[in-house]
């Protein structure tokens, strides 16, 4: 397995099934993990956002969740630079023949990359999903009472919130993570990373059909 690998398509076909689902996904959720790698040595780099050094599993997603391919890649080649190495142009298409729509988040803008280059070089529609802007100053009049003012109209909800779609890629992110080969990146090579990271998708999905 290589870099924008495929994962074995059987399982995951007859999941879909299960769900009521088509065999094929036509939608995506792209997402990418800042992981710490050990003393192997390899390939890796340093992400200064998330203050990581090491490596970036950047995951395809369907809309229940179950891998379409993986990249695994040095943490300091930022999302929109890396969703190439996820979607290789000259095999994605022929994978995923139905896919069409993309949800990302807003670290894949930029011109010409990103979902820039999604929508240009696949022809696929990409979807940033954003926070709710936070404002920082509301005018209020001063002789209006405070029980009449709709505040949730200007502040953030408190607490953690779930933003639409992504949560399921980023729930994928979780799964991987109870695994403990994927705890840390422990591989020397990436495509050994991105092999653990099919075989935990393998795993989860055996235990799904399992239970059907």
């Amino acid at each position: 397995m290589g870099r924008g690998s495929v994962s074995t398509p059987v399982l995951r076909e007859r999941l879909r099934i299960g769900l009521g689902r088509h065999p094929q996904p036509s939608a995506g959720i792209i997402d990418s993990q800042s992981v710490k790698t050990t003393g192997v040595g390899g390939a890796r780099g340093y992400d200064g956002g998330k203050q990581v050094k090491g490596r970036k599993r950047h995951l395809l997603v369907d809309t229940e969740g179950f891998v379409l391919t993986v990249a695994v890649h040095p943490a300091n080649i930022m999302d929109r630079d890396g969703v190439k190495l996820l979607l290789p142009t000259e095999t994605i298409r022929t994978h995923f023949p139905r896919l069409q729509h993309i949800w990302l988040d807003a670290g894949y803008n930029g011109r010409g990359k990103g979902k820039d280059w999604i929508e240009s070089a696949l022809g696929w529609r990409a979807e940033i999903v954003k926070h709710r802007p936070r404002y920082k100053k509301v005018w209020i009049l001063g002789d209006l009472p405070d029980d009449q003012i709709d505040w949730s109209q200007y502040l953030s909800p408190p607490g953690f919130r779930v933003l639409p779609r992504r949560w399921v890629v980023e729930r994928t992110l979780a799964w991987q993570g109870q695994a403990r080969r994927l705890s840390k990146d422990y591989e020397r090579l990436c495509s050994t990373s991105e092999a653990m990271i099919y075989v935990c998708m393998i795993r989860l999905m055996l235990r799904r059909l399992a239970r059907t």
